[in-house]
């Protein structure tokens, strides 16, 4: 059976607060543990009114104090934001409290715009980098070497797991040349997903870390009792994306009727949010099915990595529920 594994932004709801979505991340992460998700990772995005995960190190360790199994990470830490010495100690310091249950996922995208780059004392070439900071993080979860005049502490010999994530070709092809996991954007970036898969595999280099491709891909999915409330549900999603490519965003709306949509978004805007999202699983149990199994037999995936940006917290933990019953009826 495909392990599930959940990506949560840590949306802020309108109507709610950062207190409260960190509070339904804990509680999604608790539910996913009890349903047999493999993995529970938070992404690194900042200036989103919207978003509360961007000290994304902060609430991995919230989430995995406040858990038992599941593994824990970042889906992903935007690398050209900080310097690996950081990175490493931070995640040197989460695998130390939480011993064999913390992943550090990286992306080579800021994660902002460039004026939230500047104020992280980032400059625009910092990304230009990104294949050297990578080999530079590894080296700090080696074991210590002799007269090594920088070391993570936490951190070093801890060989905590690193992925690469991407929505391009570039991440596959690092991945492939540096023997790491692979993790695909497909979420909301699902243009290059066939051809970064094939990349992958077929560049592969095996290594230390790992001896054949592993490959993760991202899927929004929606699920409720019937497919009407599903695509009820996924129009806040849809809100919240096309304030973004408004240049305006903002808290997660509430959803409403599908119908109403066509008062709120433009054909051009309609085109592009369905083009972004032409992967997402949307509907009843039986519709999900149908989805995530041809999804799961056109890529090949060793993972699937469910998101779902829900309004309502009872709503979205439910969707989760029913995707976790469609993941063991296609595992039997």
């Amino acid at each position: 059976m495909v392990p599930f594994s959940v990506l949560d932004l840590s949306n802020i709801a309108q109507g709610s607060s950062a207190s409260i979505a960190l509070e339904h991340s804990l509680d999604l992460a608790r539910h996913a543990e009890k349903l047999g998700y493999r993995r529970y990772w938070l992404a690194e995005h900042h200036n989103m009114p919207g978003i509360a995960s961007a000290a994304t190190a902060v609430v991995i360790g919230h989430v995995a104090a406040g858990t038992m199994t599941i593994r824990v990470g970042s889906g992903g830490v935007m690398l050209p934001n900080h310097a690996p010495l950081v990175i490493a100690e931070q995640f040197g310091t989460l695998e130390a409290l939480f011993p064999g249950r913390i992943d550090l996922g990286l992306g080579r995208a800021p994660g902002t715009d460039q004026v939230t780059s500047r104020a992280l004392r980032r400059g625009a070439t910092s990304a230009d980098t990104f294949p050297q900071d990578v080999v530079e993080l590894q080296g700090y979860f080696q074991p210590t070497r002799a007269g090594q005049a920088v070391q993570a502490v936490p951190g070093a010999g801890s060989g905590v797991p690193i992925w690469l994530l991407g929505s391009s070709l570039f991440s596959a092809q690092l991945a492939a040349a540096l023997g790491l996991p692979f993790a695909f954007a497909s979420h909301f970036a699902p243009d290059n997903l066939d051809e970064a898969l094939a990349l992958y595999r077929g560049e592969f280099q095996p290594s230390a870390t790992l001896e054949k491709p592993y490959a993760i891909a991202a899927l929004p999915v929606f699920a409720a009792d019937t497919d009407a409330a599903a695509a009820r549900l996924f129009t806040s999603l849809q809100q919240h994306f096309l304030h973004l490519r408004r240049g305006r965003p903002g808290l997660l709306p509430a959803p409403v009727d599908v119908d109403s949509m066509d008062e709120l978004w433009s054909a051009p805007e309609r085109a592009g949010v369905e083009h972004a999202f032409r992967e997402a699983v949307v509907g009843s149990p039986a519709t999900v099915e149908r989805g995530i199994e041809a999804f799961l037999k056109r890529t090949g995936v060793d993972e699937l990595m469910v998101t779902a940006a829900i309004h309502d917290h009872t709503a979205r933990l439910r969707s989760f529920e029913l995707v976790a019953q469609v993941r063991d009826g296609l595992g039997r």
